[in-house]
């Protein structure tokens, strides 16, 4: 470990007793057809090519950090051809945590900290997967002790009262984390740094006509017909591969669109994306107060009757979402309308080939149905849980699916279903709780039956409406081969 830097081992415990190879598309040579790949800048051995976002990438890349980079090249890092062409699949999660234990340039820390490429790093920094904050939080429970002798050493009050950064704050909003934006932020000793050395990739990014995906444009907002396996906003490591940043690419737009609210990565659908900031405190308070309205269409695996749907959803922020029939304290009510169930042709093979749809386990059938959905609260994963939990998942669904599975095969297996069993202490019923998310499957990575099929809303005194294109299971083939 250098001397002028102290690691704090990944959030992931395996992660601490094994080396971590240096990332897979380390040793990747970069080949790409993008458009957007016209500037080269060699510096030394290192191959620097603008990646998408060209603000960022040319602040990145500007004359100092030009002159950081050139002066760590002597190291000698794998050979590195950026970030793109992006992988088709991600690589293992890796998150490093630095604390910095003199003043140092970002960039310079991070690359000798974790042996990474100079380029590598700033464009993690462009990417969005590094983080710091003034104060280094509380190491979780399973820390090394090394690492929380580490955590007392930089955060003793003595040490604090120093730095002349923290003065008039509190540990608490001192240990509030921000990402750092440029590779030569210049990091005070005893900053805390959280590095995600293999962001999430959203290659279907680079594969979408963006332009055609657009519905509307006004002076306030884009309303754009999401496709499926992208995000509206970006993830925690990755916010430039992104409907906002590919939308306002393909329009040219100087600012880049705001999002106002979010659909899921693998839903398609309307989105609506707002140019400014006025208009997107607008739009928020609309969904607030229930002044804007979300039509859904649902492919299921068996047929749904009209009607309330209603159940409680577990309050808690993280994947599988749970619900319950029964009203508990604290649980979030989730209510959907479905306002009509159809009998269509289950999806060919061919179309589910070209969407790379997951059959989950689950066996083809002659027919699905397609439910409209009138969305009547709006709870992250809503509609997927509760339509798994009635025993109608969406066909591709891979994480509620086969729960819905099990659930079939095995009723009580669900702790907050009808045929659930009594259980004898708290600990018990914890215990079969966890055993049902295990029953989940992972989030999909493609496409699932379910579409954001329409929004509307009324503002300053003219009515909004917006439909989104036909939905993937009903395009044939031949169309769907050439989206």
């Amino acid at each position: 470990m250098p001397k002028a830097a102290a690691s704090f081992a990944s959030l992931l415990p395996q992660l601490w007793h094994r080396p971590v190879p240096p990332p897979p598309f380390l040793h990747r040579a970069l080949s790409s057809s993008s458009l957007l790949l016209t500037t080269t800048h060699p510096i030394r051995r290192h191959r620097a090519i603008l990646s998408p976002a060209a603000p960022l990438a040319a602040a990145a890349v500007s004359t100092s950090a030009a002159a950081t980079v050139e002066a760590l090249a002597t190291t000698e890092y794998p050979v590195y051809g950026r970030l793109l062409p992006c992988p088709l699949q991600d690589d293992p999660p890796r998150i490093e945590h630095l604390v910095a234990r003199e003043d140092e340039v970002a960039v310079d820390f991070i690359s000798r900290s974790l042996s990474l490429p100079p380029m590598y790093v700033a464009d993690l920094i462009e990417f969005g997967a590094v983080y710091y904050a003034l104060v280094a939080p509380q190491p979780p429970p399973y820390a090394a002790p090394e690492h929380v002798r580490i955590f007392r050493e930089v955060t003793k009050p003595s040490v604090l009262r120093h730095r002349a950064s923290i003065k008039g704050k509190t540990v608490r909003e001192a240990q509030k984390t921000f990402r750092v934006t440029d590779p030569n932020q210049r990091l005070e000793a005893g900053t805390y740094l959280r590095v995600h050395v293999h962001p999430k990739r959203f290659p279907r990014c680079y594969e979408i006509d963006w332009k055609s995906r657009v519905i509307a444009v006004t002076n306030n907002y884009v309303v754009l017909d999401k496709p499926a396996a992208t995000s509206v906003g970006g993830a925690t490591d990755n916010i430039e591969e992104s409907c906002v940043v590919f939308t306002s690419r393909a329009l040219g737009l100087q600012t880049p669109l705001m999002t106002t609210h979010q659909i899921d990565n693998c839903s398609e659908g309307c989105v609506v994306l707002s140019k400014t900031k006025e208009f997107c405190s607008v739009f928020h308070g609309m969904i607030r107060e229930k002044r804007v309205n979300k039509l859904y269409l649902a492919l299921t695996t068996a047929p749904v009757s009209t009607g309330i749907i209603t159940h409680y959803m577990r309050p808690i922020n993280r994947a599988p979402r749970l619900v319950s029939e029964d009203h508990s304290k604290g649980w979030h009510l989730c209510q959907m309308e479905i306002l009509d169930c159809k009998k269509v042709p289950w999806p060919s093979s061919l179309i589910r080939k070209v969407h790379k749809v997951d059959n989950c386990g689950w066996p083809q059938q002659e027919a699905a149905y397609e439910c409209k959905i009138n969305l009547l609260t709006g709870k992250t994963h809503q509609i997927r849980t509760q339509l798994a939990t009635i025993g109608t998942p969406i066909v591709g669904d891979s994480a509620y699916m086969t729960a819905a599975m099990a659930a079939i095969a095995n009723p009580s297996i669900n702790p907050f279903g009808r045929g659930r069993l009594n259980y004898d202490s708290e600990e018990e019923k914890a215990a079969a709780v966890e055993a049902w998310i295990s029953c989940h499957g992972k989030e999909p990575k493609s496409v699932i039956g379910l579409q954001a099929s329409e929004i509307s809303w009324d503002y300053e005194g003219e009515h909004h409406s917006y439909k989104a294109g036909v939905p993937w299971w009903r395009q044939d083939a031949v169309e769907s081969d050439l989206i």
